[in-house]
């Protein structure tokens, strides 16, 4: 009996909506793998080293943007091709992607295909997720055609050939709505900060693709000019924690930038750059990875406040990374909420559930967790030498791939074999996010039934 129980929970295990979703990352990076590896994927015509190929495969599915070669100079056309097929697989989620196929050939999805597809999208099961599913489908292509259209202009404006342009502009495009922060260009968006069009458009794209599809669906959804409340619709608690959260964190990050770096970094820059650089940075910094000014003139302040932007990432639900904005604004409600002596945690005159306060906390601990121990593994495996400022590279290299930011100092090519298989690690646990990874390896789900008796004990 116990024998035939363990089999029912490891078949219910394996079935898992997270379990299947992790396997299709995998799998996708592996094909990403080993399309990279080829010797038509190399601009030198001979195979790149294998774990050149896995690591910018992983990078590339998991929407980081970190990389150990210059993408434009070491992949030919058919690798940045493969490359920009695996951002966008990534980044709009492969389940999405195979149910929207599934769809088109007139198939209906099973019980467990759409439990699996709720999970990659991040919403509850319901009947309206088919209708999710074709509006997320259809804000990637409109949204990155939209995007391409406006940056090849650009790039043809600057000069560029025509052939040249699409390319760039459409990488970019996908990149950026994507959150992945990969360019061809060897100097990412450096030599394009002069243009304020360019950089306004980026931005754009890479708020839209880090808010979530479920805002973008609710937002369409609510008929503003409407004066009946019924037929106008209504904007979701969830949605405004994300829009206003986003909104507050660009504002607070462009502002200390723009301070920090003022006479610093943006010393040499006019003062329409400057400004441009601040709101760049701090959109960038939340998983885009985008670089329009080299990291190596920031101050140790603004890498520190640059990490704590990749470390809270995007938003649920969407083609960013990090602990996401919902769980840092119901951490902060949470504090406040104790602060005043409230037993409940409230966003205006709604009261948060418990189980997602909990959660918020398990997903808060178990990624600095994380990030410690991977911190302290490239430690181990890099050696960096004792004093100085040796270990902050290593330091904001682990939290860029937590957060799938492709931001870096630099580090990322002198990384050890053993080094760049711990970054490819936490990127891909970063992309699944660690809550659903320690769902995956968790027992299936078992409720615990059994009360135990309370007592208090001594905190703080």
């Amino acid at each position: 009996m116990k024998r035939l129980r363990d089999h029912i929970r490891h078949k219910d295990r394996a079935a898992r909506p997270q379990g299947i979703l992790a396997a299709a990352f995998l799998a996708t990076i592996l094909c990403g793998t080993l399309l990279l590896w080829l010797p038509i994927a190399s601009a030198s015509g001979t195979s790149v080293p294998l774990d050149v190929a896995l690591f910018s495969a992983t990078s590339a599915t998991c929407v980081t943007g970190l990389s150990v070669v210059d993408i434009g100079s070491t992949f030919s056309l058919f690798g940045q091709i493969v490359i920009l097929l695996l951002v966008q697989i990534g980044g709009v989620g492969i389940m999405t992607v195979a149910t929207f196929l599934l769809i088109m050939l007139g198939r209906r999805l099973s019980v467990r295909g759409e439990s699996v597809l709720a999970t990659s999208i991040g919403v509850e099961q319901s009947a309206s997720l088919l209708a999710l599913l074709r509006s997320t489908i259809g804000f990637a292509l409109v949204i990155e055609g939209l995007g391409a259209a406006v940056l090849v202009w650009r790039h043809l404006a600057a000069g560029y050939p025509l052939r040249r342009a699409i390319g760039l502009g459409g990488f970019h495009a996908v990149s950026a709505f994507c959150n992945a922060g990969l360019s061809p260009l060897p100097d990412s968006m450096i030599s394009l900060r002069h243009d304020n069009i360019y950089m306004a458009t980026i931005i754009m794209l890479i708020v839209l693709g880090g808010i979530g599809f479920l805002v973008l669906h609710n937002l369409t959804h609510f008929r503003f000019w409407m004066r009946d409340r019924l037929r106008r619709g209504r904007i979701t608690a969830h949605s405004r924690m994300v829009l206003q959260t986003t909104l507050g964190l660009i504002l607070a990050g462009a502002l200390v930038f723009g301070a920090l770096e003022w006479n610093r970094g943006f010393a040499d820059m006019p003062v329409r750059e400057k400004l441009m650089g601040a709101l760049f940075h701090s959109v960038s910094s939340r998983t885009a990875g985008f670089n329009a000014i080299p990291m190596s003139s920031f101050s140790e302040p603004s890498r520190v406040i640059t990490m704590a932007l990749m470390f809270i990432g995007g938003s649920p639900g969407s083609t960013a990374g990090g602990i996401k904005t919902t769980t840092f604004l119901v951490l902060v409600l949470t504090v406040i909420a104790m602060i005043r002596g409230s037993s409940a945690t409230r966003y205006g005159v709604r009261a948060i559930p418990e189980t997602i306060v909990r959660e918020s906390i398990a997903i808060f601990l178990l990624s600095i967790g994380l990030v410690a121990t991977i911190f302290t593994l490239l430690l181990l495996v890099e050696n960096p030498p004792t004093g100085g400022n040796a270990t902050m590279p290593l330091l904001f290299e682990t939290v860029a791939a937590f957060g799938t930011a492709g931001l870096s100092l630099d580090c990322t090519p002198q990384l050890s074999l053993a080094g760049r298989l711990l970054i490819a690690m936490t990127m891909f646990i970063g992309r699944l996010g660690p809550l659903t990874v320690v769902l995956i390896i968790d027992s299936a789900g078992r409720s615990d039934h059994i009360h135990y008796p309370e007592e208090e004990v001594v905190v703080g």
